[in-house]
């Protein structure tokens, strides 16, 4: 890609999540519950439809669509549930939700305190829900600008089916698009779920 064309996309990917992160900061109260009642029913039918015995999920920061109570719902029915873990070197390791105990990893998201499994530990579970500040009608998923889950994606031989979990608005026509940057096979928000063909 030719360096112009690639500082082009880097700010224009800077300036929507910009706006994405502001939008979600000054959603009302009102509106993060109702989305957070829609987003679990809407997780809890599409774990239901797939059947997993494991899933990965992970810990919503206070602007993102909530995930809590679908990770204790899918605890309760004997899912074991893995949640993602930063590490310093851009890797993500995996520590299985066992209870509400919560801390920070090295970037500052809540993370479980149970023990830290490695990186490979999700190579055993049978659906994945990753964050994302956006997700395009094609699939594409823009993440939040670090590179966790791209490249903990993008280094899986055998992926089991990925969504994306956003707000209704951040589904979108089309995101600008890097080399590294990984699809999804659907994506989940609180008023339904879109699977994407390939």
């Amino acid at each position: 890609m030719a360096p112009d064309r690639e500082s082009e996309l880097i700010a224009a990917k800077r300036a929507l999540r910009a706006e994405l992160r502001e939008r979600r900061r000054i959603r009302a109260q009102h509106d993060r519950d109702l989305a957070t009642e829609g987003l679990t029913r809407q997780l809890i039918a599409l774990a239901s439809a797939l059947g997993p015995r494991s899933l990965s999920c992970y810990l919503a920061t206070r602007d993102e669509p909530e995930t809590r109570p679908f990770i204790a719902w899918a605890a309760e029915q004997g899912i074991r549930v893995l949640l993602p873990v930063s590490r310093d070197d851009g890797l993500l390791d995996w520590a299985l939700y066992d209870s509400a105990d919560e801390g920070l990893d090295v970037i500052g998201m809540p993370v479980p305190t149970t023990e830290v499994l490695g990186p490979i530990a999700i190579n055993d579970v049978g659906l994945i829900i990753v964050p994302a500040a956006a997700v395009d009608r094609s699939g594409m998923r823009m993440g939040w600008g670090r590179g966790y889950f791209d490249k903990t994606l993008g280094s899986m031989e055998r992926r089991p089916p990925v969504f994306a979990a956003v707000f209704d608005h951040e589904v979108v026509d089309e995101l600008p698009r890097e080399r590294h940057d990984q699809g999804v096979d659907g994506v989940v928000t609180p008023s339904g779920i879109t699977r994407f063909t390939s």
